[in-house]
């Protein structure tokens, strides 16, 4: 065992890395034989006066066995120890967040096109609020994924796959994608749509992630013109429309269009097509809050392949908040909200901010009475828009029947007047005839 260890603190890494000093030995053992390893390090030759170089030493190691052991090391051993040392940089590393540069920063000495911070999200599957039966779902699938880099190749597929994540506003997916990161240990590339030139830079971009990482486009539903509705039928629907909006409609997708040149075919190759192979152990996940109008292209199984709605808060869920927030597994007032749940649409991330003490003196009972008052109060503002919703309907289909009426009025008035001015043109006819002389049998 080596008598002296040196301690290195080391970018990227979790913990301080340790090795050996300079002619220390370490003993290995790999089955049943034994391996000895020794530090050293080469000497750099007398150096011409303005050598740009320096005096650099090249540090290596030496490894020893016997003869007979020779093969087995080289072809078992050291396959071995360079596995083992992957295995051990992913589980020290610092985890990232990446988000995109603008194309135009992009150096062609260096690589910018991604920035990062250090990944550092306190959300896990076990403080994520969403029904058990589905979460338990999800970590399966996920778990599985992680294991199963020899069944993708057997079946001769990427090993990856497509999440797309949808629901209203403050329903958990950005909490799901930080969770999902926790749990397999991968980093996040947050991909920004509108600050890729064009489908050669979204490549360029993909080649430079990592394994082990998961690829976020967030809200694609507003990154570019990826939607369902196809240029004809925006045509088609343009002549309807009032001048002004209609100008300020191709305003913006000029607008687009000078921002970004990505298509949705460039999209969907950087998803699953030949480009998408160049890397391994991914997850590809979008978001969006409306799902039916994205492209039904765009979100296919096998581009997308789980479909994972993130819905308004159920009873199943309030539970886990009360659990996280108010360290409560039941209480009186329970019941009240589990009939308020199924009554009233609340996102978790509402629930949650009335869960949350505000001061020292709010005890549980005054924040599950808060959400009580909050959740009445929702369901009275329902209550009151869809009156308000069904009265605007009534006057506008109101408007609408007088507007038939007053155009059908406004035909007979036409038709009558051009009755009259047929008769007068004919009773003219007549008069200049009989003024004439000419007048008809």
């Amino acid at each position: 065992m080596a008598k002296r260890l040196k301690a290195n603190v080391v970018k990227d890494c979790k913990s301080v890395v340790l090795s050996m000093d300079e002619n220390e030995e370490v003993t290995d053992e790999f089955n049943g034989i034994q391996i000895w390893w020794t530090s050293n390090k080469d000497t750099p030759e007398q150096r011409a006066l303005f050598s740009y170089r320096g005096d650099e030493e090249n540090r290596f190691y030496r490894l020893t066995c016997k003869r007979e052991h020779r093969d087995i090391i080289t072809k078992d051993y050291v396959k071995h120890v360079l596995d083992e040392g992957k295995a051990i940089a992913v589980r020290t590393r610092q985890r990232k967040l990446y988000t995109n540069n603008k194309t135009e920063k992009w150096s062609r000495f260096k690589r910018t096109m991604w920035s990062h911070i250090i990944f550092e999200h306190p959300s896990t599957f076990d403080t994520l609020a969403m029904d058990p039966k589905k979460k338990k779902e999800i970590l399966n699938d996920l778990i599985t994924f992680s294991k199963s880099q020899d069944y993708y190749k057997k079946v001769g597929k990427s090993w990856k796959r497509g999440y797309l994540l949808y629901g209203p506003p403050g329903t958990g997916k950005s909490s799901m994608i930080a969770a999902m990161a926790n749990l397999l240990d991968y980093d996040i590339y947050d991909l920004e749509l509108a600050s890729v030139k064009d489908n050669t830079d979204l490549r360029k971009l993909l080649i430079d992630t990592s394994t082990k990482s998961i690829i976020v486009i967030e809200d694609i539903d507003c990154s570019l013109n990826l939607t369902g509705q196809r240029k004809e039928k925006k045509e088609e629907g343009k002549e309807d429309k009032d001048p002004v909006e209609k100008k300020v409609e191709e305003e913006l997708e000029d607008k687009k269009k000078k921002g970004s040149e990505v298509t949705l075919s460039g999209l969907l190759n950087f998803i699953d097509g030949l480009w998408s192979a160049c890397g391994s152990e991914r997850l590809i996940i979008f978001t969006t809050n409306y799902v039916e109008k994205l492209d039904p292209a765009l979100i296919r199984r096998g581009r997308m392949d789980k479909h994972i709605e993130m819905s308004y808060c159920c009873y199943e869920t309030f539970k886990v908040l009360a659990k996280n927030y108010l360290d409560l597994d039941s209480h009186k007032l329970f019941e009240t909200i589990r009939r308020m749940l199924g009554e009233t649409q609340m996102t978790p991330a509402d629930v949650a901010e009335n869960l949350m003490p505000k001061s020292d003196e709010e005890t549980p009972e005054i924040c599950l009475n808060n959400l009580i008052k909050s959740l009445e109060d929702t369901k009275e503002a329902a209550r009151l828009k869809a009156l308000e919703d069904a009265r605007i309907k009534a006057e506008e289909e109101e408007a609408s029947k007088k507007k038939e009426e007053n155009g059908e009025k406004e035909q007979e008035i036409d038709a009558k007047l051009a009755d009259e001015e047929g008769n007068k043109a004919s009773q003219g006819a007549a008069v200049d005839a009989k003024e004439n002389g000419v007048m008809n049998p």
